[in-house]
């Protein structure tokens, strides 16, 4: 909250800046038009240059206009179809994401990391808190294609495989109604990437929701009370999303609204081969340096969504 306020004051102070700026290099341009100046009205006119990009600055704000821009963000990263290749693709997925909110200096918690049996990963969660994290996300929920040669093809065949991105915003549990006798608590042994208490003691959380059938599991912490807290959180937070779509789909159906069945759920391509493309299809945003992009330079896609988001807001 006093990082939102801070921020708010922060762009009404700009907007003032900006507005007396503008009125001064009004007065000083008339007055170098009146005296024929041409070295006052040259500066003038790169004061103008500035300002205007101190604008388009400004503009960006307009993009964050969602209920949850500023709040944490869960996200989950899962292997679809296409074998091997799906659990190695998540794996390049999640990757991209950690390189990419480690450059921008957002803070992540590893919640839940499930190894593959051959190569990659099921699946893994993560918490980004930092600035704006469910905003810089948001866009990444769906189902994310990938073409290449296949390095688990002894026959160095094309194949195609999917990764599902999964991106809500964390909630406070006690903002959501959760009866414990609705709740089927587990313990295990964590495994993979974690720390020297993996392997070694049960403190690994599983907690099933037997209403919604929704499960959430961590096994980040050390102690299973961590874990089971942390595990708490995510299903909150599941369940507010839940809560959420249903609350959509109801309004959907009252407008006779079809939701966005004609791209089905696949939100973004990314073609190693016969050729070399990214390409976001709600956007139209492409990339042809692919290497780039799985290194983690995704900010076109990031920019790209909440122009997009902000669109269709306004029709």
């Amino acid at each position: 909250m006093t990082r939102t306020l801070a921020r708010y004051e922060g762009i009404v102070d700009r907007v003032d800046e900006l507005a007396s700026s503008i009125d001064d290099s009004e007065v000083l341009l008339q007055l170098a038009d009146e005296e024929a100046d041409a070295a006052a009205a040259s500066e003038v006119t790169k004061e103008l240059q500035r300002l205007d990009a101190d604008l388009s600055e400004l503009e960006r704000e307009a993009l964050y206009f969602g209920d949850y821009d500023d709040s944490p963000a869960i996200l989950s990263v899962h292997a679809g179809a296409g074998g091997v290749d799906a659990s190695d693709w998540a794996e390049m997925l999640l990757r991209m994401y950690l390189r990419f909110l480690e450059r921008l200096g957002f803070e992540v918690e590893v919640d839940e990391y499930l190894e593959a049996e051959e190569a990659g990963i099921r699946s893994a969660t993560v918490t980004v808190r930092g600035d704006r994290p469910y905003a810089t996300l948001e866009g990444e929920r769906g189902v994310h294609r990938l073409v290449r040669i296949s390095p688990f093809d002894s026959a160095s065949r094309r194949h195609t495989s999917f990764a599902g991105v999964d991106v809500i915003p964390e909630v406070e549990v006690e903002a959501v109604a959760i009866d414990p006798d609705d709740l089927r608590i587990d313990t295990f042994r964590a495994s993979g990437a974690g720390g020297q208490h993996i392997n070694k003691t049960d403190s690994a959380v599983r907690i099933t929701h037997l209403p919604s059938g929704i499960v959430v599991a961590c096994q980040a912490e050390r102690s299973q009370l961590q874990n089971r807290n942390r595990a708490m959180a995510l299903l909150a937070a599941r369940l507010a999303e839940v809560a959420r779509r249903e609350q959509r789909e109801h309004l959907d159906e009252i407008r006779g609204e079809q939701g966005e069945a004609a791209w089905g759920r696949q939100i973004r391509s990314y073609v190693l081969q016969p050729y070399q493309m990214v390409k976001d299809v709600r956007t139209g945003v492409e990339i042809g340096n692919v290497n780039g992009v799985l290194a983690g330079e995704i900010e076109p896609f990031v920019d790209g969504y909440l122009q997009w988001r902000r669109q269709q807001a306004e029709k």
